[in-house]
């Protein structure tokens, strides 16, 4: 298993995250990976990565020499993967890392191909929450992925879904749409969602709201022109 988890700017937060991680997979997994992201952070960052990575083998990480977003980070971190399942999880210690087991599980027992998780009770302002609401019912009613909220970073995955995703810079809003279009099956499970403890949040309108709009519009057009994967 590989988990990918992208990072901008979050020095008070990655210590945190990564001792939770490391006792989650250290519980539950067998055999896997942790690959770190640095996205051109100006903090920390990287350096905490490195001192972590001293004491942790499992541990790799990779740095942007400048921030590319959200995406990108996630882009590279796919490309690094070498397990079979992938997932991925915010660097700013909102997800709950004690979900990935019963991801992972729930992949198995449904037969899916993408577990995505579902914040049903977010602790996030109330102009976020809205926001956020708006864009899955547009994104959900052009798109028909079938999920409540796409934009949950707490998702996990077979590496073959991997080959659906198209790299653009609102990636991690459609790759439940992007896995259903090439044919894959995308279930729902209902995740933790924490308040944030430190560091500020990297999203505002434009980001939430005018980005994922323009692409909407481009991956409907995708949608209907996809080819379905080949069942071999």
């Amino acid at each position: 298993m590989s988990v990918v988890v992208p990072f901008f700017n979050e020095g008070e937060s990655v210590s945190a995250l990564l001792d939770e991680l490391l006792e989650v997979l250290g519980h539950a997994m067998a055999t896997y990976e942790v690959i770190a992201i640095d996205d051109g952070s100006t903090d920390d960052t990287f350096t905490i990565l490195q001192a972590f990575a001293l004491r942790w083998p499992a541990l790799k990480f990779a740095r942007h020499p400048h921030n590319q977003g959200q995406a990108s980070a996630l882009w590279t971190g796919f490309k690094l993967a070498s397990g079979d399942v992938v997932v991925t999880l915010d660097g700013d210690g909102q997800n709950d890392p004690h979900d990935i087991p019963c991801l992972i599980s729930k992949l198995t027992a449904d037969g899916a191909d993408m577990v995505s998780g579902f914040r049903q009770q977010r602790k996030d302002s109330l102009v976020r929450k809205l926001m956020s609401r708006t864009a899955n019912a547009v994104r959900n009613s052009l798109l028909h992925d079938g999920v409540h909220d796409a934009g949950c970073a707490l998702k996990a995955f077979r590496r073959a879904v991997v080959s659906s995703f198209v790299p653009i810079r609102t990636l991690y809003s459609f790759m439940p749409a992007m896995a259903v279009a090439a044919g894959f099956q995308v279930v729902e499970m209902p995740v933790n969602h924490r308040e944030r403890k430190a560091g500020i949040s990297k999203y505002g309108l434009r980001v939430m709201f005018w980005r994922p709009a323009l692409d909407l519009l481009g991956m409907w057009w995708f949608r209907s022109r996809r080819l379905k994967e080949a069942c071999l």
